[in-house]
This record gives structure tokens, sequence and C-alpha cells, in this order.
């Protein structure tokens, strides 16, 4: 193999962090969000395949995007600009968080986990400032189209999918982001493919 067919090989899309040949960017649906969002993604999901994160960060263009387990700048991230943090997080045995005062959705701020459930777990608690976060419940949850990972349970969702259901439950317009969830499932149908490709048994 010569040195050019390796590159070509290894050559990734610099938006998406994928192999060009496995590049997601035509998935991108770009919507604009009246409640900002702050994802924080564990560092083993980056150059995961099968991670949505990227995809919905690409997606949601004023959205930002911070990997790592821990967070020295946690508390400007949380509050800038001066919204008001929520975080999408299933409620924790033992530990009693704030309520969500009312508020429009121009003043907060939805805080996303990237990351396994274990993972998760432990970024909440290497993170103090996030379990003092009011937390966000979701209502009417379908089942996920997440087909190729595998979950515990049918309502357990991507982080794309919790996100598009989050933003259209604190919007009061969950059909806003039907665009998000219509490329998703574009996503899903790729990696699928790429993946019997891969292994055609």
């Amino acid at each position: 193999m010569t040195a050019s067919s390796s590159s070509t090989r290894r050559a990734t899309c610099a938006a998406c962090l994928r192999a060009q040949s496995a590049c997601i960017c035509h998935w991108v649906r770009p919507l604009s969000s009246r409640v900002d969002l702050l994802i924080l993604q564990h560092p083993l999901e980056v150059r995961n395949a099968k991670n949505s994160a990227r995809l919905l960060h690409l997606c949601l263009p004023g959205s930002r995007l911070e990997v790592g387990e821990t967070f020295p700048d946690l508390q400007a991230l949380l509050y800038a600009d001066g919204r008001v943090p929520v975080l999408l997080y299933p409620e924790t045995p033992g530990l009693a968080a704030p309520v969500l005062e009312p508020a429009p959705p121009e003043r907060l701020r939805l805080v996303v986990l990237d990351a396994t459930w274990r993972k998760s777990r432990k970024m909440l608690h290497v993170n103090p400032e996030l379990q003092r976060l009011p937390r966000l419940a979701l209502h009417d949850v379908p089942a996920s189209a997440y087909r190729i990972r595998k979950a515990h349970a049918p309502h357990q969702l991507s982080t794309l999918e919790a996100a598009a259901l989050a933003l259209g439950q604190m919007e009061s317009h969950a059909d806003a982001y039907r665009p998000l969830l219509q490329a998703f499932d574009g996503f899903v149908q790729q990696q699928a493919a790429l993946f019997l490709c891969l292994n055609p048994s």
C-alpha cells in the first residue's frame, strides 16, 4: 500500500470527525433553537461511530459541545449569558434536585450528558455543579429508533433523540424538532448499512 493510499484511507471529515467514506454531514439539518444547548461529551464517545451527539451539535449551530469527564470551567459554561441551566437526566435516588422555576425558553440552557449510563453517573458524581441543577423529565417517550446500539430498554433514547424531545417539550413545540429525528433516522440507516458491509456474515 502506498503512502498516498494510506493517507486517503485515513482521511477524515473536519466537521463530523468521521472517515470521509462514512461522513454524516449530508444528514445535517440546521435548526435554530430558542433554548440553548450544552452537550458535555465523555471522551470515549468522541470516536464512537454510533454516537449521535456530533450530528446533534451540527444540526443546532448555536449549541456547544465540550469533551471531558470533568470540566474546570463548568460554572462558566452552565451560566454563560445569564441562562438558567437545566439538566436532562433522571432523578437520582437520595439527591433532591432543585425545582425549575418558570422561565421563557430564551432564558434556558439544556445540559445533556453524552455518555453511557455508567459513565454519565460518573460525570454527575465528579461534577458537583451538575448535581445542583434542576432536572428535566421527558413525558410520553416513544420507543427509540436507535437500533444500531443496544439499550437496556426501548425507552432509553440516543442523545440526539432525547435532546430533540426535551427541546420540543421546553419550547412547547415538538414538531419544530422533527427534522432532527428525520436526520437521525437517515444516520441510523447509514450506520446499519456500513455495519452490514463490514460484517457480511
